[in-house]
């Protein structure tokens, strides 16, 4: 289910410990997330807004990577 984030941050030329500082976690427990289906809300969140794309995407329920339209801040 996560082969996505990895392929995502392959894609994007990153390393794990770049995506762990981002996320603020150590590198250890971003490599966990890679590997499990138990990663938080948060970071899904997070990943979501880095890479441009929609948590759906991330999570394997939808093959369109196209980011939800944000509304613009004021």
């Amino acid at each position: 289910m996560y082969n996505r984030i990895r392929d995502l941050r392959e894609d994007h030329d990153l390393l794990q410990r770049q995506v762990a500082e981002y996320l603020c976690v150590c590198q250890r427990n971003y490599s966990t997330y890679e590997r499990s289906n138990n990663i938080p809300t948060e970071a899904l969140i997070r990943l979501a807004l880095l890479y441009d794309t929609n948590i759906d995407y991330l999570l394997g329920l939808t093959d369109d990577p196209t980011p939800p339209k944000r509304k613009k801040q004021q």
